[in-house]
């Protein structure tokens, strides 16, 4: 009997990355990782079951190109440009990287005949006023002279390649559009609100609201995310579906950071600054951020199991743990 093809999971050192390749490993699969670090941590992968993991240091373009010798089974593809600080600072490398690299991996997946999901962004619906968002919704972007907008038009142009390999080659292709995911290993290097706020409180320094902080978003812990996406993956009915990740339940941006400051028992206090103080230039903010998750629950036994105080709590353990907080 032939040994199973290993699930290929790019960005599996990053922060959702590391937390899928636990799941399947525990699920026992073996698990090749492609990452060149730029974000993700190679601590991340601590820890984890040996024997089944093999980790390769590069980019996609390194390890999958023309004469490649991995052959997998299923593709993660969560190797991206992230995180509003890096998207700003670094569009070139947001939209190259972006781009670039999903398409060998499609060609890859095509190669070896094998299904592959795609990590997209709620970032995708753009400036989009309809709440909640649904898949199927027209999207709405700023222009081109703005480099906030470069990493959405990144992530819809890598969908609508996905979805192209589905329809020409039949593909099993699933696009993934992640909302605020958050939790243990996430940083706030790159403009994470979360793990900003909780470094700021671990440290008992002001947390730095961005506007009037009644900017409203969802949050779901990671380890909620994670295992559902294989069997997001395995469904047959997603195939050529684009699915909003993520949970439905808001909480404006002021109100997550008296959460992070109760929870924490800090001494910070909250104050509200403008975008430019903490980027350098202003950048235009959504009010309001909302998934519906009609879709995912249709195609999976979705449930999230972690609230928002647990999430903080092992947040700042984490951060604390590794010396970031």
């Amino acid at each position: 009997m032939a040994t199973p093809r290993p699930a290929l999971v790019t960005g599996g050192a990053g922060f959702i990355g590391s937390h899928l390749v636990g799941v399947l490993l525990e699920r026992g699969e073996r698990v090749v990782v492609v990452d060149d670090l730029s974000t993700g941590r190679i601590e991340n992968l601590d820890g984890l079951p040996p024997g089944r993991l093999e980790f390769r240091e590069g980019t996609v373009a390194e390890h999958l190109g023309n004469g490649s010798d991995l052959k997998p089974g299923r593709i993660y593809h969560l190797a991206a440009a992230v995180g509003v600080k890096l998207v700003v600072d670094s569009p070139i490398r947001c939209i190259e990287n972006n781009v670039h690299e999903t398409s060998i991996v499609l060609r890859t997946a095509h190669t070896h005949r094998c299904p592959i999901l795609l990590a997209s962004t709620s970032e995708v619906y753009g400036k989009s006023d309809q709440i909640p968002f649904s898949e199927g919704d027209d999207v709405s972007y700023g222009p081109t002279s703005e480099p906030r907008w470069s990493y959405a038009y990144s992530k819809a142009i890598d969908e609508h390649l996905g979805l192209a390999w589905h329809r020409d080659e039949g593909l099993h292709v699933v696009v993934a559009r992640f909302f605020n995911t958050v939790g243990p290993r996430q940083r706030g290097r790159w403009g994470m609100v979360l793990p900003r706020f909780i470094g700021a409180a671990l440290r008992d320094e002001p947390l730095h609201v961005h506007g009037d902080g009644l900017q409203e978003r969802c949050f779901v812990d990671v380890r909620d995310v994670a295992p559902v996406l294989p069997d997001l993956l395995s469904a047959p009915e997603a195939a050529g579906q684009v699915v909003n990740v993520g949970h439905d339940e808001t909480i404006s941006i002021q109100a997550l950071a008296e959460r992070v400051v109760a929870v924490l028992g800090s001494r910070s206090t909250i104050r509200q600054v403008s975008i430019a103080e903490d980027y350098g230039r202003e950048i235009e903010d959504l009010r309001r951020r909302v998934p519906d998750l009609t879709r995912l629950r249709a195609l999976t036994d979705f449930r999230p199991k972690f609230g928002l105080d647990q999430t903080i709590a092992d947040t700042a353990a984490a951060l604390q743990a590794g010396g970031q907080a």
